[in-house]
């Protein structure tokens, strides 16, 4: 019937630029084909194919990627009825999570760390019960976790390239539900990773109702979701500005709740602590590029010419987000509790370079996310290598004396924290300059200076850290170190590997970052 009428010119079939959104097309189908294979896959067959699935349909959609890349692709090209814009930001943004999610299946898939692998099945199951001792002693990995990990990237790519606020909104929807499941899967600390789960769930619920909120306001303001639409009516409306402003304001907060930017961070230190450290690493990595893709591209093309507006209230966010990951970061006593409060402050320094509003900015953030990602992604790696019988050792307590137990581990852990300080000849420190360069040309010096004192402060519980495990006896029971299997070296090779490339040799991933602004 649709077809009927669409020959007869009463509905307007979309085109669809098949080749354009391939890498998302091939994560989502492969997803689809994970749940069957949970479904119909003997028990001892599912680990080995879900980890062949997920690596082919990552590379495959890599390899799509590059190759349309490659093509001289269409400046600005919209697909989907204009749902979904493929322009340059977009394509960084999809290899950025593509090569992300690489490193993070690899975590998620390793069985050698945790024997029988770090998930089980039912999260409901409590500690200590018959069913509990089975799973631990069981051989075989539960595997629900891999179709999770592909809908919830498959979430991620089409968020950060969503050109109206309901795909954007169903997008964020599609890569929360996965990850909400993903924290309450721990085999460990069973009842620390649940609670995990809830409050993410129950503050997730609260940020959708947020953005659905301002959804609707804006709707009701531009009569059009499109953030186009919402631009024009911006720029030439002689309507009341208290929907235009209410909607927006309302729509940040959930965009800024999934960027774990304070003060809507709350969520973010339970919820790296409780949940299985592989999940930690892809949540910290994924979601924060995502994040702030959504956002780059809703202040950009939606809000950019009511800038004066509110662009003091970013700031005073930005500035909010660096005092809180800094002040608290010195308080914490678990290693992952302070990359949680880390991430809060990079979320500071992150909006500062979105704030810029200018192709600077704009470059420079899309950067800084690349090399934060790889960065945080290896150094969860080297935090699950640190056990004791009751599993992860993550007390600082029980990282003194590190260096003496594994100097190599030690002193790969030392590279990334440097890297999270931003000391030169690593990533973190090109990340930050570039962010910072772009806002001081934007006429944001007070702001730059602010992040710089925070910047400072910060890398004194990095150095704490560094200091614990070189200059402290290691206790006599303390934890010990495991030896990574092939999986998880091959993870932390890679995030140190970039972490050092982006820092040395940056032009490469400036120049690609820098390739092209968003389409509409």
């Amino acid at each position: 019937m649709i077809h009927v009428l669409a020959q007869q010119g009463q509905i307007a079939m979309p085109q669809v630029e098949y080749a354009a959104i391939l890498p998302v097309l091939i994560v989502l189908a492969a997803g689809c084909v994970s749940v069957l294979f949970e479904a119909f896959l003997p028990r001892h067959m599912r680990w080995p194919g879900q980890v062949v699935l997920s690596l082919l349909a990552l590379v495959a959609a890599g390899i799509s990627l590059a190759v349309y890349v490659s093509g001289s692709p269409k400046a600005g090209l919209t697909t989907l009825a204009g749902a979904i814009s493929v322009d340059k930001p977009a394509l960084f943004l999809w290899g950025t999570l593509l090569a992300l999610a690489l490193g993070a299946v690899l975590l998620i898939a390793d069985r050698s760390v945790e024997p029988g692998g770090a998930f089980v099945a039912q999260a409901s199951i409590r500690p200590g019960t018959f069913q509990d001792r089975a799973q631990v002693g069981s051989t075989g990995m539960q595997t629900e976790v891999f179709p999770l990990t592909l809908f919830a990237l498959g979430g991620m790519m089409t968020f950060c390239a969503a050109n109206d606020l309901l795909t954007m909104f169903i997008a964020l929807e599609v890569l929360s539900l996965p990850l909400y499941l993903m924290c309450g899967l721990a085999r460990r600390r069973r009842l620390l990773s649940q609670e995990s789960a809830v409050k993410y769930f129950l503050l997730g619920a609260f940020s959708s109702a947020f953005f659905l909120y301002g959804l609707a306001l804006l709707y009701g303001y531009a009569n059009s979701v499109k953030l186009a639409d919402i631009a024009n009516a911006a720029a030439g409306s002689d309507r009341s500005d208290t929907l235009l402003f209410a909607g927006m304001g309302l729509l940040v907060v959930g965009l800024l709740f999934k960027g774990s930017v304070g003060p809507f961070h709350t969520w973010t230190p339970d919820v790296y602590q409780g949940a299985p450290t592989p999940v930690t690493a892809f949540m910290a990595a994924c979601t924060k590029v995502a994040a702030f893709g959504g956002i780059l591209r809703v202040l950009t093309v939606g809000f950019e010419s009511t800038s004066w507006e509110w662009r003091g209230v970013l700031w005073a966010v930005a500035i909010v987000s660096m005092v809180i990951g800094a002040i608290l970061g010195l308080t914490q006593t678990d290693v992952k509790r302070m990359i949680a409060y880390s991430s809060i402050a990079h979320a500071g320094f992150l909006l500062v370079g979105t704030i810029a509003m200018t192709e600077q900015g704009l470059s420079g953030t899309l950067f800084y996310l690349l090399a934060y990602g790889f960065t945080t992604l290896a150094a969860f790696g080297v935090v699950s290598l640190v056990r004791d019988s009751s599993g992860e050792a993550t007390h600082l307590s029980a990282w003194a004396g590190l260096a003496k137990r594994s100097p190599v581990l030690a002193g790969v852990f030392t590279f990334l924290l440097l890297a999270l300080a931003g000391i030169p000849l690593t990533s973190g420190f090109v990340g930050k300059f570039v962010v910072f360069s772009a806002a001081l040309q934007d006429g944001m010096a007070p702001l730059v200076v602010i992040a710089l004192v925070f910047s400072a402060v910060a890398a004194f519980f990095y150095l704490r850290v560094v200091v614990l495990m070189y200059f402290s006896q290691p206790a006599t029971d303390g934890p010990t170190v495991s030896v990574p299997g092939a999986f998880t070296t091959a993870a932390i090779t890679l995030g140190v590997i970039i972490t050092l490339l982006l820092g040395v040799v940056p032009s490469f991933a400036l120049g690609w970052a820098g390739a092209g602004t968003f389409a509409f």
